[in-house]
């Protein structure tokens, strides 16, 4: 099937887990993938800025409904530092606002890290998508205007050093939801006296999702239209491995399918959980919580 001929929206559902490759946006990605597989409804699992690469989970269909639990997930990040100046967006894409002739040593950036594990406050970019009384911070200090952004608690699991240089070090960082990198390496080289600014930046894993999953829009558009493209999509329960998974008979099913609360039985049924999701034959029923042994759902999957 060639690809003119395959205009009609299909209604496909699963999980594109792409590389996003390099001055590529997520909404441009995204239109990529949908227009690949024809498919009626698609959308993403957390913005990557058209400088970084990496891991961008593309949601097609039903897994739409999942992208709140992947957001949530834990992300690593592998990223550069080029020490010495200071710009505008805080990576390598803005312009020079402060110089520094001050190089860390390795042995001063390494004693530093675990200053930055644990649950931290950290002062936003002022180029970020955060809204201040209703208009987004980059469109605001776009036009010139002061741009204040009030520190915010942030969660980093783990900081390692890779690589270090007197021009540049790598660094890994393993993080919460919220967290900005380029405001990490800012930090960092004020930390450390001098000034440093991101000059690269790869996202490695998003919740279940990593590198190892990952394909590119190069291999996409090198399979046929149809059931060899179909075949790199991971289903829609893949969004949500990081979950409790409980599986239902199908009366169970049949009440949650119409968005009723149901009592779990069983010696194994759980008491309580914030968040789980619920499934029959292997197939995702809906996402919720459980509250005294009762299943409460907050979406329905078809």
């Amino acid at each position: 099937m060639t690809e003119q001929k395959k205009s009609k929206k299909r209604p496909i559902s699963g999980w594109v887990v792409l590389n996003k490759p390099y001055d590529f946006t997520s909404t441009q990605a995204v239109g990529k993938v949908r227009w690949l597989f024809s498919a009626m409804k698609a959308g993403h699992a957390g913005t990557l800025d058209p400088l970084a690469t990496g891991i961008l989970p593309i949601a097609l269909g039903e897994a739409t409904k999942a992208v709140p639990q992947v957001q949530d997930g834990t992300k690593v990040y592998r990223f550069s530092i080029l020490w010495g100046s200071a710009t505008t967006t805080d990576d390598r894409e803005g312009e020079v606002v402060a110089t520094s002739d001050v190089r860390p040593e390795r042995a001063a950036l390494e004693a530093l890290l675990p200053n930055f594990i644990g649950t931290i406050m950290q002062r936003p970019p002022i180029y970020s998508a955060l809204k201040i009384d209703g208009e987004r911070a980059y469109d605001l200090a776009r036009a010139g205007e002061t741009v204040e952004l009030a520190p915010r608690p942030i969660e980093i699991d783990a900081l390692e050093l890779i690589s270090h240089g007197p021009e540049e070090s790598v660094l890994e960082v393993t993080c919460g939801k919220g967290t900005y990198v380029r405001a990490i390496a800012r930090d960092l080289a004020e930390a450390l006296g001098t000034r440093g600014h991101v000059g690269s930046l790869h996202r490695a894993a998003v919740g279940p999702f990593s590198d190892e999953d990952a394909v590119t829009i190069e291999e996409l558009e090198a399979l046929e239209a149809g059931d060899a493209r179909d075949a790199l999509l991971a289903p829609v329960s893949a969004g949500l491995a990081d979950l409790p998974e409980i599986r239902l008979d199908a009366g169970q099913a049949g009440a949650v399918g119409n968005g009723n609360a149901i009592l779990l039985t069983g010696a194994a049924a759980p008491a309580q959980l914030d968040e789980c999701w619920v499934s029959f034959k292997g197939k995702v029923l809906a996402t919720g919580s459980v509250e005294l042994g009762q299943f409460k759902p907050r979406r329905v999957f078809n």
